[in-house]
């Protein structure tokens, strides 16, 4: 996810200090991982460094002063162009875990326990997220479903390499 580009599309509603920029992001995009503040602020030192954004106002507080940002018209064509751009899809062809299969063969260690580990916890993490999305609000139960889609994924490609263990440790250790 590109954080720069998230937090300009989150100022085309208005101005925001960083401190509201976190906020914002954490509720709609940070369920999972919340920014950090340094994060926000870096962020938005480059995007000011850019000009896809200005300081629209300072604000003394108890603490340090208080930036406001706003969006600038080349912050918005940013947005509008990164928007438009289809993320690449990721094919997985250098897998971790078919890595972890291949090494198992390999070293004549037992592969079908890799993958009934991974199965294992491929279910648990269904079931998390399956009950996330029965409490979630639609946006949760939209992320869910995309997490979901690809665990079932993976699950039929341990289903379909175990059926297939004994073709591939002939493949592999030749």
């Amino acid at each position: 996810m590109s954080i720069g580009h998230t937090l300009l599309g989150l100022l085309e509603s208005g101005p925001r200090h960083g401190y509201d920029l976190k906020r914002a992001f954490d509720e709609q995009f940070g369920h999972d991982r919340p920014l950090h503040y340094g994060q926000v602020y870096s962020t938005m030192s480059r995007l000011l460094k850019n000009g896809l954004v200005v300081v629209d106002g300072i604000e003394a507080g108890d603490g340090p002063e208080r930036k406001r940002y706003a969006i600038t018209d080349a912050g918005i064509t940013d947005v509008q162009q990164w928007l438009a751009t289809p993320e690449k899809p990721e094919p997985y062809l250098q897998s971790t875990l078919y890595t972890k299969v291949v090494l198992a063969l390999l070293t004549r260690r037992d592969a079908a326990d890799v993958l009934d580990t991974q199965r294992s916890e491929h279910l648990r993490s269904m079931r998390v997220l399956t009950e996330r999305k029965r409490r979630g609000d639609l946006a949760d139960q939209l992320i869910c479903d995309h997490a979901l889609f690809h665990l079932e994924a993976d699950l039929r490609w341990l289903e379909l390499t175990a059926a297939r263990l004994d073709k591939l440790r002939e493949a592999v250790t030749r």
